[in-house]
This record gives C-alpha cells, structure tokens and sequence, in this order.
C-alpha cells in the first residue's frame, strides 16, 4: 500500500507536469484506485436511503414553526407601530404643552 504522503507528493508532481517512472506511475496509479476505493465507501454508506417519511414529517413541522415564527413577528411590527404612534402623538401634547408655557 503506498502511504499517503507519498501518493499526494506524486499527485502533485504529476499535476504540475513533471516526469514520473514508471514505477512512480504505477505507484501513483495504486493510490488513485485505493483513494477512489474509499471514497466509494464513503459514498454508499453516506447514499443509505433515509427514511422519506420522517423527512417529511420533519419539513411539515419546520413548516408549522416557520408559520409560528411568521406570526409572532407580525404581532411584533403591529406592536411597535402602536408604540410608535403613542410616541408621536405624546410628542406632540409635548410640543404643545411646550409652544403654551412658552406665550
């Protein structure tokens, strides 16, 4: 088996155009298929069919919260307009309140 270090250093010779033996071809070759090899390995454990249902169970309650969400955030923006509007209209009994002390 040929280490790691020593695949990536023919790896990158290889890439960058420089001449290989053919024992280094060989070598390089070996690495490729064991790289590929367990990339494949991971690949299918990571391809198990997951559960379709669940998935969807999963989306309809992310569904149901982004909803939640939604409506909080509604009730939150009506609120800070009330707040707003009580704002300015004690600026203006402020002003006028203000503009009367001052005659």
């Amino acid at each position: 088996m040929i280490p790691d270090d020593v695949g990536q250093g023919l790896h990158s010779k290889a890439t960058r155009g420089q001449q290989l033996s053919p024992e280094e071809r060989s070598q390089l070759q070996q690495w490729y298929t064991r790289m590929y090899e367990e990339e494949a390995a991971q690949l299918s454990k990571a391809a198990l069919t997951p559960d379709l249902a669940a998935l969807r169970e999963q989306l309809r309650a992310m569904v149901a919260q982004l909803g939640v969400v939604a409506k909080q955030i509604e009730a939150q923006l009506a609120e800070n307009e009330a707040i707003r509007q009580e704002n300015a209209a004690l600026l203006r009994e402020l002003s006028q309140s203000g503009a009367s002390q001052a005659s």
